[in-house]
């Protein structure tokens, strides 16, 4: 299956030299789907509601640890097929915005990092 390209400052798609959507390359795609999934809040995918963080229950508006965070990203990057072990880190944590990085495992002992 393939990912389709998503710029790291803005997380939208972008064009390849072409001109046409750019698609992720295999060994990267892995680590923007695990980033996708951090980005998802519970209930937001329509097709399956129980997928995702419950951002609104347990982290919004609250100061949880970081170590639940942590857990809560790992879990959400594991979903992500192909995923066989994953690490998160958190780089910034100021006002109401989390930043940092997911860094995935494949089944060959490959890993990779995308920013969330």
């Amino acid at each position: 299956m393939q990912t389709m390209l998503l710029t790291t400052d803005t997380w939208d798609l972008t064009a390849d030299a072409s001109g046409n959507i750019a698609i992720a390359e295999p060994s990267y795609s892995l680590a923007q789907d695990a980033a996708s999934a951090i980005r998802l809040f519970l209930g937001e995918l329509y097709y399956d509601t129980t997928q995702g963080i419950p951002y609104f229950d347990q982290i919004l508006g609250r100061a949880p640890p970081v170590s639940l965070m942590k857990a809560y990203f790992n879990q959400a990057a594991l979903t992500v097929p192909g995923v066989v072990s994953a690490q998160t880190f958190i780089q910034s944590w100021t006002d109401r915005e989390i930043t940092g990085q997911v860094q995935v495992r494949d089944a060959a002992g490959n890993i990779t990092a995308a920013g969330f």
